[in-house]
C-alpha cells in the first residue's frame, strides 16, 4: 500500500440501538432517525449515495439529495436521460445510503426503483427557484460538453426564451421512488462492535427485523 491512512480513528460512543426500541416500521424509524439527524443541525441530512447497475452490472455510486418518504419509500429527482436514469431504466434496483456523522449513524437501503406520477413531478418541479428549473433544461446531465461556456449560453438562452413566464418541467426530468426491500439501521458502538438492526420484507409483505453482526 502506497499510502497507508493511519491515525484517523473515531471511537463511537454516543448510544448504541436494539431490536426492542426499533419501530416495526422501517419507515417509522427512519423518521425518528432522520427528524433527530436535522435537529442535530447537520447541513444536509438528506443527502444520499446512490447506487445504481446498468444492464452490464456495473456500479456506479453519486450523492443525490431525498426528498420526501412515505409509506412507499424515498424519492429523490434527477434527469431521466441520465447516467442513473438509463441505468434505472435497464435495471431498477438500486441501493442508497445515508451517513450522519454527528449522532454516528448509517442508514442502508436497496430496493426498486419505479417513476413517481407525472402530476407529483410536476408538483415539486414548481416549488423549486426559477434559476434550478431553467438548470434543468439547460442540462444534458451526463454529457460531454465542450466548456463550462456552453452551459451557461444556454442557461441565458432559456432565461430570455421564457421571460416573466412560467416555466414548465422538461419532460425528461422528474422523481423516483426507491421502494425498499431492505433498510439496515447502524448505530456506532465502541471496539468497532456496532449496532446492525436490518428490516427485510418477507414474502408476505411485512418486515421481518434481525440484528446482523457488526
Amino acid at each position: 500500500m502506497d499510502k497507508p491512512i493511519s491515525g484517523i480513528r473515531k471511537e463511537y460512543s454516543l448510544r448504541g440501538f436494539t431490536e426492542a426500541e426499533a419501530d416495526p416500521d422501517p419507515l417509522k424509524q427512519f423518521d425518528a432517525w432522520f427528524d433527530e439527524a436535522v435537529r442535530c443541525g447537520l447541513s444536509e441530512p438528506n443527502a444520499m449515495a446512490l447506487a445504481t447497475a446498468g444492464a452490464d452490472g456495473r456500479p456506479a455510486v453519486r450523492m443525490v439529495l431525498l426528498k420526501g418518504f412515505d409509506s412507499r419509500g424515498f424519492v429523490f429527482y434527477t434527469n431521466y436521460e441520465s447516467r442513473k436514469g438509463r441505468e434505472l431504466t435497464a435495471n431498477a434496483h438500486a441501493a442508497a445510503c445515508f451517513w450522519w456523522d454527528d449522532v454516528e449513524r448509517q442508514v442502508r437501503i436497496e430496493g426498486t426503483v419505479e417513476p413517481i406520477t407525472a402530476e407529483e413531478s410536476d408538483a415539486y418541479f414548481q416549488t423549486r427557484g426559477r434559476e434550478c428549473q431553467l438548470a434543468a433544461w439547460a442540462s444534458k446531465q451526463s454529457t460531454v460538453i465542450a466548456s463550462r461556456a456552453v452551459l451557461e449560453h444556454r442557461l441565458r438562452e432559456l432565461a430570455a426564451r421564457h421571460g416573466d413566464q412560467a416555466v414548465p418541467r422538461p419532460p425528461n426530468w422528474g422523481g423516483y421512488c426507491l421502494c425498499p426491500g431492505v433498510v439496515e439501521f447502524w448505530q456506532g458502538r465502541q471496539q468497532r462492535l456496532h449496532d446492525r438492526v436490518c428490516y427485510r420484507r418477507g414474502d408476505d409483505g411485512s418486515w421481518i427485523i434481525e440484528r446482523l453482526s457488526p
